[in-house]
């Protein structure tokens, strides 16, 4: 697209479309201050938001040094969804000492102590583009790379199991029933190549070449292969310590970093993560708790989200984003920052919310 047309266009999303970050935060001036081929890169950074003007974020970064090269736009989008003021500086730092919080469910009431817990993250190694970027032969050779990671953390007893493929060809690959029964499980991601917004951004591009999931053998650690990021790995478990599901996470990670290149990381940002919303500790922590008196029987999430929303947390029915509550008020709660916090801080907040939800709750009840 031309730049002029460019800048036109996105102005009309910007004055339409207010809640689209990279509209909203574009500048002209800085964008035609960029040479051509930064000019080229950038547009490639914002399309999706451009083709879908109701993008609430409107860019994917494309590479781990895309967030340095082009910080005037990035830097303003980051610390307005974060909602960090732009005079804070940013600054990530990790935490993933559970030994100093105990934060176990069942302390709350006994009737926490058998919910659906789990933690994942975001990460990115840094020899390869991002999803975006990568071509259909960088996806298979990444995808390689991985399959060789689970081969050598499959020898642990802890966290062994067995890579599944849906990539057409691979020794690992699973047939269409086997996938679609993992995705009903919600085990497996969804087939990406029906995002309109990752088509744009080409994330889901050459699908569904690169992909697949390691699953342990008691189904309780993950690891996404070729989805929005390189991996999202996580764990995942029916209980009430929150410490316990961290710490079985972040010994999983801390195995995988021994048999994969090194992580795309920035002092500032974090974890470097393809969407803007992901970076910092690139973790999103999650429980599900039944709240039939807060929504109605699952009827109405509007109280259970205004009071969540004070409590630094997002609510969203158990079956996913878009989805309402179950007829018992069964939601998913979870920590809304991720950016400027640590994991454990992270895992403090989620517990301190469950239990001011809880009380809440059982006091309706008594009431």
């Amino acid at each position: 697209m031309p730049s002029q047309q460019l800048i036109s266009t996105v102005e009309t999303i910007k004055q339409a479309r207010p809640e689209n970050l990279m509209a909203r935060h574009f500048d002209g001036d800085y964008y035609l201050s960029l040479n051509p081929v930064l000019r080229q890169r950038l547009q490639k950074i914002i399309a999706s938001g451009v083709e879908n003007p109701d993008s609430s974020m409107g860019a994917y970064a494309m590479n781990p040094q895309d967030y340095d090269q082009f910080a005037p736009l990035f830097d303003a989008m980051i610390h307005d969804f974060h909602g960090i003021p732009s005079s804070v500086e940013i600054k990530q730092i990790h935490d993933w000492d559970t030994t100093r919080t105990d934060c176990d469910l069942a302390a709350i009431d006994p009737d926490l102590a058998d919910v659906s817990m789990r933690v994942r993250v975001a990460r990115n190694v840094s020899t390869f583009p991002l999803p975006g970027a990568m071509d259909k032969q960088q996806r298979i050779d990444f995808e390689n790379l991985a399959a060789s990671a689970f081969n050598e953390l499959a020898r642990d007893p802890a966290f062994g199991g067995k890579y599944l493929s849906i990539t057409p060809g691979s020794p690992h690959e699973i047939g269409a029933g086997e996938y679609d029964r993992r995705v009903k499980a919600h085990q497996m991601f969804k087939d990406m190549s029906a995002d309109r917004y990752l088509n744009v951004a080409g994330i889901s591009g050459d699908w569904p070449y690169g992909r697949g999931m390691y699953v342990s053998n008691d189904e309780e650690f993950l690891v996404w292969v070729g989805e929005e990021d390189h991996l999202r790995i996580m764990a995942m478990q029916r209980g009430g310590n929150l410490g316990e599901l961290f710490e079985r996470l972040n010994t999983g990670l801390e195995k995988l970093t021994l048999y994969l290149p090194p992580f795309a990381t920035s002092p500032k940002y974090g974890a470097i993560t393809s969407c803007p919303t992901n970076l910092g500790a690139g973790m999103r922590a999650s429980l599900h708790m039944k709240l039939p008196k807060l929504t109605g029987n699952g009827s109405d999430l509007t109280r259970l989200k205004q009071e969540a929303s004070h409590l630094g947390v997002a609510v969203r029915g158990a079956g996913g984003e878009h989805s309402d509550a179950g007829e018992d008020g069964l939601v998913d709660i979870s920590p809304s920052a991720r950016l400027g916090v640590t994991e454990m801080q992270i895992m403090q907040k989620l517990y301190e919310a469950a239990a001011a939800l809880w009380k809440l709750e059982t006091g309706d009840k008594r009431g």
